[in-house]
């Protein structure tokens, strides 16, 4: 059969490429942030020559393209848009162990599962009731010590198997399918942003970074961060009277005009927020760090004109204290860069579902993926899922009938776009 191998072939992958120790890093002003990301796209890079790409390029930024030539049927004349598949590098840092050590659970039985008996580390049903849905099945796991890495790797496995696939089937045919591998998208999509959109020339594109089988994204938030800045008076305690102005006490004066229910830990689904995430100083200055999100653009708008009403607000009542800030526009919500043209390609995430029996599950999601920077930049890229479930914890798993279905997706998506034009 034309797909007998291919669970055999994304485990293979997938392990060799979760080996690489590719956590990203807060706060670091290159990219990549951290050197196992270039290895791994060294790795990727070589992959893809061998599998006959052309075009294949590899940044100073560890940013890897590269293209699969068109393979069309005898005397074909029409246009077959190009299309392309991205996945990022990096692995979230969440202090723990950056070594990853998967192994394959088979036929799951339903019980608790012990990840690491030295630790006496447990995933147990009681605490994730999803494993449930996977008895009888295998299913790809951690030691306990790390997160698993399906977030992103089991992406580029499946975009990597996918394109085998392609280049040892003739009878596969298909249009241009471009590939991209970034860096840097846990900690900002910095490798998104920082894309030469002309290796990645597309009519619209794919994400693979959700979590669970039939997972769908084309919503995400409209993210933004502030970063306020308080000069204050020093004074002795002695002579303090009318002199001093404590910056802390500020920050603090600022924090309260946020309403307590307005925050990530009161809202979900398409509700927005502002978090407060930082608040450092000392008796002469202090900083406040803030998330804004919101889905809907005009709501998203208003709460940036809020912190702006508010800094002048605060200006006014310290005017002996020295108060800025700055807003920076993280990304934006995919679904507003949507166009009636660029709806299409939506529509055959949900065809090439019906076709392989998955059951769509389509979620806002609260975040951002690598899609959110492309569709900004002109290129509409929904998302879909990976098949794992837990990113970003210990008890993150990936069952793999769940990761065949992916990768299977990147195939049927290719089909349904060549079908359209035959």
């Amino acid at each position: 059969m034309l797909y007998s191998d291919m669970k055999t072939k994304l485990i293979d992958r997938f392990f060799r490429y979760t080996a690489v120790e590719s956590q990203s890093k807060a706060g670091v002003a290159t990219i990549p942030s951290t050197p196992g990301q270039m290895e791994l796209a060294k790795i990727l890079k070589e992959e893809l020559l061998q599998l006959g790409l052309v075009d294949v390029k590899l940044t100073e930024q560890a940013i890897v393209t590269g293209k699969l030539t068109a393979n069309l049927p005898t005397n074909f004349s029409g246009h077959v848009p190009p299309i392309g598949f991205l996945a990022h590098l990096d692995t979230v840092d969440i202090s723990i162990s950056p070594v990853v050590k998967p192994r394959v659970v088979k036929s799951y039985d339903g019980e608790d599962i012990l990840l690491n008996k030295e630790q006496d580390i447990w995933m147990r049903v009681s605490e994730h009731p999803e494993l449930l849905k996977y008895i009888g099945q295998d299913i790809i796991v951690t030691d306990g010590t790390s997160v698993l890495g399906a977030d992103n790797k089991a992406a580029i496995a499946s975009i990597m198997v996918a394109l085998e696939t392609f280049t040892t089937n003739a009878t596969l045919y298909h249009g241009d399918i471009y590939v991209a591998f970034v860096p840097d998208e846990e900690v900002g999509l910095f490798g998104a942003k920082a894309m030469n959109l002309a290796d990645f020339p597309v009519a619209f594109a794919y994400t693979i970074d959700s979590c669970e089988i039939g997972e769908v994204v084309y919503e995400t938030f409209n993210a933004g961060s502030v970063a306020i800045q308080i000069k204050g008076v020093t004074a002795h305690p002695m002579s303090a009277k009318g002199v001093l102005v404590n910056p802390i006490l500020i920050a603090n004066d600022i924090i309260n005009h946020f309403d307590r229910k307005d925050t990530p830990e009161h809202t979900d689904g398409k509700e927005g927020y502002f978090w407060v995430q930082r608040i450092t100083g000392s008796q002469s200055s202090a900083e406040v760090g803030i998330n804004i999100r919101d889905f809907d653009k005009k709501m998203y708008e208003a709460r940036k004109a809020y912190i702006a009403d508010l800094m002048k607000l605060m200006g006014a009542r310290y005017p002996k204290a020295q108060i800025s800030y700055e807003i920076i526009d993280r990304y934006g919500n995919i679904a507003d860069s949507l166009t009636e043209d660029s709806k299409p390609c939506i529509e055959y995430i949900y065809k090439a579902m019906e076709n392989l029996q998955v059951t769509p599950k389509t979620i806002p999601m609260r975040g951002g993926t690598d899609g959110s920077a492309l569709s900004a930049r002109g290129i509409p890229t929904p998302n879909f899922f990976t098949g794992a479930h837990n990113f970003h914890s210990n008890c993150e798993f990936l069952p793999t009938g769940s990761f065949e279905k992916s990768c299977l997706m990147v195939l049927e998506i290719a089909k349904l776009v060549m079908k359209n034009v035959l």
